[in-house]
């Protein structure tokens, strides 16, 4: 994904993220979990069509099956970016799906932070990126960090963020056959909340692991396996509350040569083919120069 020039109707990508560790370090009264994470984004995600409207309507284009569309994160992003900035625009929305849902890959998110990226400029409001990071922390955690724009350290419920500057890699990714439901791994009363808090200089190539990892494998055997896989080659892990596990190399080519093994090795083993991709890590989000915000970090 390279980064993108501006137009009034095209394809806008909404990158995939991976949390490099993702520790949970307390708990809010309200029960919402504290994390530190580190976020960098992908050069492989979903793609999705934007066109203005002239008569307000929010139209969803080939929605996704099973999600309402009162559910779907494109259709409440654009509602609620058309209600804060009083717009009369509206907008038809078609989303190419390339990420997997429930995978831990922010997908969901990160289409709703390019309805707000995308129709913020579009619909001419030219609200601040902090503006539209408040309105995307109401639809979920994840949201800010797309917007945000810039590989990161989070921290707070995921909405407090500063710029970091990731090591290059590619990174081997496996799509375990399992739809992660994030609540049941956050409400798991073995889920580990008290890990102890990090700063910026803590931080280093490799740091970390996911407190999520060994409630998701508890509950979907098939992440623990498909970790089992990718950890004989290396420190892999887990991203968000899974389901997808990934590796770092420090090329393509290293990534491609571990991910044509172990589909020999299944194939061989008359197990089904294991579904994967490679991509490289990129520190800015692709429509970081699109957004065009005068506070650009």
């Amino acid at each position: 994904m390279t980064q993108m020039e501006p137009t009034e109707s095209c394809l806008y990508p909404a990158p995939a993220k991976l949390n490099l560790f993702l520790h949970v370090v307390g708990r809010r009264p309200d029960g919402y979990h504290l994390l530190q994470s580190l976020f960098i984004f992908l050069d492989h995600g979903d793609v999705l069509d934007i066109r203005v409207r002239r008569d307000g309507e929010i139209r969803l284009l080939d929605a996704l099956p099973g999600v309402a569309m009162e559910q779907n994160l494109c259709w409440r992003a654009a509602r609620l970016l058309q209600r804060h900035g009083g717009c009369r625009l509206g907008a038809d929305i078609r989303l190419i799906k390339r990420l997997p849902m429930g995978g831990g890959l922010g997908g969901g998110s990160s289409d709703a932070a390019t309805v707000l990226l995308v129709l913020n400029r579009l619909w001419r409001l030219d609200l601040p990126r902090n503006t539209l990071q408040e309105i995307g922390l109401r639809l979920g955690a994840d949201v800010p960090v797309f917007v945000f724009g810039r590989s990161a350290f989070a921290q707070g419920i995921g909405e407090i963020l500063t710029p970091w500057t990731p090591a290059p890699a590619s990174y081997l990714v496996l799509i375990p056959p399992v739809h992660v439901a994030t609540p049941l791994i956050f409400s798991d009363p073995g889920l580990t909340r008290n890990t102890p808090s990090v700063t910026m200089s803590d931080l280093s190539d490799g740091f970390g692991h996911n407190d999520l990892e060994p409630i998701a494998s508890a509950h979907y055997p098939e992440v623990g396996e498909h970790l089992s896989w990718l950890k004989s080659w290396g420190d892999a892990r887990m991203t968000g509350s899974g389901a997808c596990v990934f590796l770092a190399f420090p090329g393509r080519a290293e990534a491609e040569m571990v991910l044509t093994r172990i589909r020999r090795e299944h194939t061989r083993a008359g197990l089904p083919e294991i579904e994967g991709f490679i991509a490289d890590g990129v520190d800015q989000h692709p429509l970081h120069a699109f957004a065009a915000f005068a506070d650009v970090c």
